[in-house]
Order: structure tokens, then sequence, then C-alpha cells
């Protein structure tokens, strides 16, 4: 999986609440890289990054954000760090393949997402492959009600890891499992053994391209959980949750051709602050389509973070191919219905 020459730099992105496993899951792949050599972006609170003295030095560099949390719609120190591996890599100075960022576990991974959308230093050299997200199996039920970051973390995440499984019996896990398909269903679960995942599941995500996948008509609906063979079922612990009402939902809009402007207009309206969904811009945690433009034989494809959203043109419709436009929605509270409403004016029928 090693990138091709002169291609933008891939980073993923490393994400999980406090205690979930995320420096485990870095060492893991770190030590196990199959000849791939990474750059690790670290970052904690405090003066002292405790973290990154536990990371592996079998890498290619790391560099420490301390004292403060990447979190920020542009964080100016990220951009920075990001630049800097860069060109220290074209010295010669460090030798890598592939960029990771781990962040604290109070950020909103979203806002790490955004900076890679609006920092045009950032927009040619470097692709966010994927966020992945680690789960405390034993803990997670209790802090997803507790804490909204959670919840939040799920919600952006492009892989859910869930560590931890080993202390926990299999049906608290199956509970888990469904929960996390309701706030995420596009985010495939995977469980850990002793933090590793399984080879080749954290890198080459694609989280960030739109590819036909999006089209398929049995996309599943909730959030397939992989777990890896050789995963214990002991029983350490044990909860069965009550029926829970997170914040974080998903759902999927589907129509056929619509009309350029009225797309346009209303994927506008998901951002715009003086519009009927004006609350909604900073809600919307992802989002992605691909639409089927009326009198184009190109699809358009477009994704975001909360309120940067960018569009571009993707392959030719197949002559075979049903031209369907689809849109994933990802965010907190979200008015489902007036959603789906707005959709469907887009449609070119309606004209």
């Amino acid at each position: 999986m090693t990138p091709t020459a002169g291609a933008p730099l891939p980073v993923t992105l490393l994400s999980g609440f406090l205690g979930a496993g995320k420096t485990t899951v870095l060492n893991q792949l770190l030590n196990h890289a199959d000849g791939l050599r990474f750059a690790v972006v670290e970052n904690e609170f405090g003066a002292v990054n405790i973290d990154s003295q536990l990371i592996s030095r079998n890498s290619g560099g790391i560099i420490e954000l301390s004292n403060g949390c990447v979190c920020c719609t542009v964080n100016a120190d990220l951009v920075r760090a990001l630049q800097d591996l860069a060109a220290r890599r074209a010295a010669g100075e460090l030798t890598f393949d592939w960029i990771i960022i781990e962040t604290t576990g109070l950020a909103d991974p979203g806002a790490v997402a955004q900076t890679f959308f609006a920092a045009p230093e950032l927009r040619t050299g470097f692709m966010l492959d994927g966020i992945v997200v680690v789960v405390d199996a034993l803990h997670a039920q209790q802090q997803l009600d507790e804490h909204r970051v959670v919840q939040r973390q799920v919600g952006f995440a492009d892989r859910l890891l869930l560590a931890k499984c080993d202390l926990v019996d299999a049906e608290a896990i199956v509970d888990l499992s469904a929960r996390l398909g309701r706030i995420n269903p596009r985010a495939s679960q995977q469980s850990l053994v002793r933090g590793r995942a399984a080879p080749g599941s954290l890198l080459g995500i694609g989280g960030f391209n739109l590819d036909a996948t999006l089209l398929a008509p049995d996309a599943p609906p909730i959030a397939r959980f992989l777990p890896l063979p050789g995963a214990t079922g002991a029983t350490r612990w044990s909860r069965r949750p009550a029926a829970h009402h997170d914040e974080i939902t998903a759902f999927v809009l589907d129509a056929g051709e619509v009309d350029l402007d009225r797309i346009g207009a209303f994927v506008q309206s998901l951002i715009d602050e003086s519009t009927e969904f004006k609350k909604l811009g900073m809600e919307l945690l992802r989002y992605k389509g691909i639409l089927a433009i009326a009198n184009d034989d190109r699809k358009l494809i477009f994704q975001g973070v909360q309120r940067v959203v960018g569009f571009d043109y993707g392959d030719l419709w197949e002559p075979q191919e049903e031209r369907r436009s689809r849109i994933v929605l990802i965010g907190k509270n979200l008015p489902e219905m007036p959603l789906r409403e707005a959709f469907q004016n887009c449609l070119q029928a309606s004209l």
C-alpha cells in the first residue's frame, strides 16, 4: 500500500476518547508496518506530552503539538507541522510514506478534518485518507451517554475499532455495535485483539474519496461488525443497556436526476446561516454524495465537514447505470423529514 511517487501525502486521523487505546493501536501499526514508514503528529493537553513518550520510535519521525488541542477550524500549528514534515521529507532528513495524526481524547475530529478542506497550503500536497476512531467497549455505553464528544467522534468515523472486547461479554458487544451503527451506519466496525487491527484495515480507506459504492442499491443500512479471528468472548463485565436516543444519527437521501441549480441551493442551505436550516451547519458532522445532474453525463460528487464543503466532477455515468442521486448525512438532531422534502424539491421532474 505504498503511496505512488509524486502523489499527495496520505494522512490518517486516529481519534477516540480518553483511555480508549489509541496509542496501543498506533504502536501496533508502527511495529507491523510491512515496510511502510510513518510520520506521527502527536497531540495532547498539557506542557508535557506523555503519550508521545509511549509511541514506538519505529517510524519516520514524530512531531509533538503539546499544550493545546488540534481542534480548531483551521489549526495553524497543525498546518505548520505538516508543512515541516513534507519539507524535511523532501530534503531527505526524514523518510516516510504516511502521516498519522493522533488527537487528544477530548478532540473533535471534524475540526481537524476541516483543516484539510479549508487550508490552501494542504490541498495539493496532502490527502486525508480516513478517520479511524477507537472505541472503549468496556466503557463506551456510559461515555456515549455522558460525553457529547464521544458521539461526535463516532459520527465522524470511517472505521470504528472496538478495543477491550475481551473484557465484555458477547451480548454487550452486540448491543454496543447496534448503537454505534445507529449513530454512524457507514462506518465499518472491527474488534481488536490486543490492540491490533486486521492487516491493511487502517490505511487506504479512501474515506474522503467518493465512488460507486455510495450508489449501490444494497448498501448496508447498518454498520458492518467484523470480529477478528481469535477474539475472545471472556465475560468480565456485562450490562444490557436500555434503549438509547443518541443525538448523533445518520440517514441517506435518495432520488433520481436533480437540477444543478436546485441541488446547489439545497447544499448551500445546509451551511448558510440565513436559510431555513440556519442552525444546521455546525450540527452536520459529515456529508457526502454522488449526484446525477440532468443533461450531464458526469457524476457530480461532493463532500463536506460541518460548514466546509467542496464539489467536483467524477467519472462518466456508464450506459447501463441507473442515474441516481444519493447523499449521506451524519449529524446531531437532524430534521430528517424537512431535509428529505427539500431534497425531493431538487428533482429535475419537479421543474
